[in-house]
């Protein structure tokens, strides 16, 4: 199978790529020299291209586009998550149709439900998020909604949604960085104790998610995948920085002082265009301190999803990773 790769300089879409090596030939997404021999490295060819202009014939034969590109960052302008995230899809999809490619994965998230509330036990028939207050949880709910509406099955092209969440593993550059540098600097604390209850994703579960989802799922439809029960944010996180050798403080703030602080402090921040990151986005606030519960009972029972690491094999595997 000759499958293209979004994302693949990532942590998911490279973890994937190292995963697929050798079972499947694989493409993938390259804006930059430095980003070729990054995917050449990974075992794969680099194709010269960038989201929202993908040409049709630089796609043509693939048979599967796995699609884990997107703007994630915590703080940006408006424009920057709808264009990468809501238009780039919609091109790829627009020119993966005129390629003649079968399938199309979707990377989504539990964001694109999220426009501040508690989740709890949450599965895939909870509504999207189309007029979320947060510009990542927005633009992610309508890529979504994009990508089944893609979906063709009458005319060869199909389409499918893997949501993760909390996703994490060796080779995070993203959260276990972040929280480093935060504990290292004084300015980690824990939103109410961290007490609330959370779904998570393993690196190596969601690329086994991901290979399920290549042949198998209804198409048009997401899938929830996830480690298991979920886990109190605190035990959780502590553990998971213990194996990247990092003791995070126990200094706690209440949730409704955090939210209130990023209520006041974001708007100031674009009203007066500062470039820097707030002291704390109100995406953040919130996400952090709310419940997040899901069920994954529809990827067991369609995509044969049976997630090959537990927590503690996951853990187990971080503590061996270079920090």
């Amino acid at each position: 199978m000759k499958i293209f790769v979004t994302g693949a300089s990532g942590f998911v879409g490279g973890a994937f790529v190292r995963a697929m090596v050798g079972t499947h030939e694989l493409l993938a997404m390259s804006r930059s020299e430095k980003s070729d021999a990054a995917i050449r490295a990974l075992g794969a060819t680099p194709v010269r291209c960038e989201l929202g202009k993908v040409a049709p014939g630089e796609i043509k034969g693939v048979d599967v586009i796995v699609h884990c590109a997107a703007y994630v960052e915590e703080w940006g302008p408006w424009s920057a998550y709808w264009q990468a995230n809501v238009i780039g899809t919609q091109q790829l999809l627009d020119a993966a149709k005129k390629a003649g490619v079968k399938r199309f994965v979707h990377v989504g998230t539990e964001a694109a439900l999220f426009h501040g509330q508690d989740m709890i036990d949450v599965d895939e028939t909870a509504p999207l998020s189309l007029n979320s207050p947060f510009p990542y949880s927005r633009s992610k709910a309508h890529a979504e909604k994009a990508v089944r509406a893609a979906n063709d099955p009458g005319r060869g092209f199909e389409t499918i949604i893997i949501r993760p969440r909390f996703v994490w593993g060796p080779g995070d550059v993203t959260l276990v960085p972040v929280i480093k540098e935060m504990a290292a600097q004084g300015k980690f604390a824990w939103i109410d104790g961290g007490r609330v209850k959370t779904s998570t994703t393993y690196i190596g579960n969601l690329v086994h998610a991901l290979e399920c989802a290549l042949t198998k799922g209804r198409t048009g439809e997401a899938y929830f995948v996830l480690d298991g029960r979920p886990v109190e944010f605190r035990d959780f996180v502590t553990r998971m920085m213990k194996a990247a050798g990092v003791t995070l403080p126990s200094k706690s703030v209440p949730g409704f002082v955090v939210r209130g602080l990023a209520g006041v402090t974001e708007p100031l921040w674009r009203l007066f265009r500062v470039k820097s990151k707030p002291p704390m986005t109100r995406f953040t606030a919130a996400i952090m301190s709310r419940h997040c519960i899901l069920k994954d009972d529809r990827a067991r029972r369609e995509l044969s999803y049976q997630p090959p690491f537990t927590v503690d094999a996951g853990l187990a595997e971080m503590a061996k990773a270079q920090w």
